[in-house]
């Protein structure tokens, strides 16, 4: 019997469902479920629009047998710009589902975005990473990721 076969591709709209579900995984393994408030009409309108504000990466499996698809883990980014520094890409997140970690989805996943950032002539990714995530850091220390305790994160909540 063959080994299913591991495909990293760019997100379409129809794979939204699907990077939601990750996204409310993600919420509840970094405990904090009910955050997620983004609508899937959001969602698809902010990435598939004429202006899409983000983009994303895949990580599918195929099977042998049907040859049909299941996404497995994404990394979703946006480009921010610097006053310093110029363009940045900024990965949102990046989740492997948890039945297909430890199995080099994550690199997979980062190697297509460190591609995605050079062909868009972008010289940094940036991210967060929970503190108490020490798998996590312990993946992003094997790129040599610069960790910075000098700034702190702030949001300022708008009332509609």
């Amino acid at each position: 019997m063959s080994e299913p076969r591991i495909v990293i591709r760019k997100a379409q709209e129809e794979d939204c469902e699907s990077l939601l579900e990750l996204i409310k995984e993600l919420a509840i393994f970094e405990k904090a479920p009910q955050e997620v408030s983004v609508t899937l009409e959001h969602f698809k309108a902010s990435g598939f629009s004429s202006n899409p504000v983000w983009w994303a990466l895949v990580a599918c499996v195929i099977d042998p047998e049907t040859q049909e698809e299941k996404i497995i883990g994404m990394a979703l980014y946006y480009i921010r710009y610097s006053t310093w520094k110029g363009q940045r890409m900024y990965l949102e997140d990046i989740i492997v589902t948890e039945a297909w970690r430890s199995k080099g989805i994550g690199r997979m996943l980062m190697s297509q975005l460190i591609f995605e950032a050079k062909q868009k002539n972008l010289p940094a990714i940036m991210w967060q990473v929970l503190d108490w995530n020490t798998e996590a850091i312990k993946f992003y220390k094997r790129y040599n990721a610069v960790f910075d305790d000098e700034w702190l994160n702030v949001t300022l909540h708008i009332n509609s």
